[in-house]
């Protein structure tokens, strides 16, 4: 056999291969046929596994560290118990901004001793003229803290972040240009014109929004010669999620801020962390999801939309590895996220969707906070406060509030002016 013929007899094989490999790619494509959405039953918050009913707040307590295990091996991976010693730095603080309004403060904590990265610098804005602490509104963003406020003064961040030329984010970096481009999501003047409190963290100071556990805070916490997390242990959305309570450790240091009246808001994937942050840390009074979907508020059995699978494929970083088990195989899993809506019970939750995100399904939001009422009701509050989907534009609200407001996947103002009215509706605030 000469050169020539053994090449090609390599190639040929090579060949089969890769379309042995391309042909064994699973079939991850959203569904938006309702008609597709298979039958399902959903796994009861007020059974025990053992098949025990829940029958009073005591057996609740049970259940409700039973459903969050399930959570935390099956799906966002488990948090480290290891607590750190933070330690903070002023950067800046000006207390007359928004035309005086305002005080306008930034803090870096630093997770390690080094006083090198993983480290987070959270901006807070807070109402001057209060007579007493603000309550406050905690997010992440996704593109950095001088994003959400055009002031110069603000640090513009220096941290890895998803290409995005359009807001100024080149190479991976932000440059001048992107001061400012997340406006739109983020009315500090209106939140503060109500009496609230803002801050804002950038997540990728926690951990960098790429399937690399080197460059986060993933690292602290490894034993020796581990490079990344085990089946279940968290990801990005895990490390998201302890990033959240770490500022609440901060700000509940600040005397400005009413620590016991503070409520974490995200959407989308920053929603899904929201969520999993204040299912753990009972110290969140409120929590919000703003169109957070698949692994968020969104039913995993009804495969709408954006699926177990196709989340798990598009961000393997996401969640654990053991999550991936239940691609395709949603009937499997020992949990759905009405049990995770049900473990902020008995604290005000907000969900929201849009008429034109299918991709997060806002029936399955809706069906979530639905389901998870019956354990507001055993605990003494209304949860939400109708069964039928409500039409657009029409909020509904309890101590579960909902709505789908019409438009696609954002974070508005229509959305904000919701949640400043549920906010007032449960917390207690002096409008400047």
């Amino acid at each position: 056999m000469n050169y020539s013929t053994l090449l090609f007899l390599l190639s040929l094989v090579s060949l089969s291969l890769f379309s042995s490999n391309m042909s064994a790619q699973p079939d991850f494509k959203p569904n938006y046929d309702e008609n597709k959405v298979p039958a399902y039953t959903l796994p009861n918050p007020l059974v025990f596994e053992n098949g025990d009913a829940v029958k009073n707040q005591a057996d609740w307590q049970q259940r409700r560290t039973e459903i969050l295990q399930l959570f935390s091996s099956q799906v966002y991976g488990k948090t480290p118990s290891q607590s750190l010693d933070l330690r903070t730095k002023t950067l800046s603080t000006n207390q007359k901004v928004l035309g005086g309004k305002a005080t306008r403060k930034e803090v870096r904590v630093f997770f390690t001793e080094q006083g090198t990265r993983p480290y987070m610098d959270i901006l807070l804005f807070v109402p001057n003229g209060n007579n007493r602490p603000a309550p406050a509104f905690l997010g992440l963003n996704f593109y950095g803290n001088h994003t959400i406020h055009p002031d110069s003064s603000i640090t513009l961040s220096d941290q890895w972040m998803r290409a995005n030329e359009d807001f100024g984010i080149v190479d991976h970096r932000a440059t001048e240009a992107s001061r400012g481009v997340r406006v739109p999501r983020w009315p500090v003047e209106t939140i503060i014109d109500r009496g609230y409190a803002l801050a804002t963290v950038y997540c990728g100071d926690i951990d960098p929004d790429k399937n690399d556990f080197q460059d986060g805070v993933h690292p602290i916490f490894y034993q020796a010669n581990q490079q990344e997390p085990t089946n279940d242990e968290w990801g990005t959305i895990g490390a998201w999620a302890w990033g959240l309570s770490r500022a609440l450790d901060h700000l509940q240091t600040e005397d400005a801020v009413n620590g016991d009246q503070i409520a974490v808001i995200g959407h989308s994937r920053l929603g899904k962390a929201a969520l999993w942050a204040g299912a753990q840390d009972k110290r969140f009074a409120m929590v919000i999801s703003n169109n957070s979907g698949c692994g968020g508020a969104a039913l995993s059995r009804r495969a709408y939309g954006e699926t177990v699978g196709r989340i798990n494929h598009a961000f393997p970083h996401w969640f654990c590895d053991n999550f991936e088990q239940y691609n395709k195989n949603e009937s499997s899993l020992p949990v759905d996220q009405h049990m995770l809506l049900a473990l902020i019970a008995p604290r005000p939750l907000y969900v929201a969707s849009a008429e034109e995100d299918e991709w997060a399904d806002p029936k399955g939001e809706f069906l979530s906070a639905a389901h998870a009422t019956p354990v507001y009701e055993l605990l003494g509050k209304s949860g939400l406060p109708t069964t039928k989907f409500p039409p657009v534009d029409q909020p509904v609200t309890g101590t579960i509030g909902y709505h789908i407001r019409s438009g696609g996947h954002d974070i508005n103002s229509y959305d904000w002016q919701q949640y400043l009215n549920f906010a007032d509706q449960h917390f207690t605030t002096e409008s400047p």
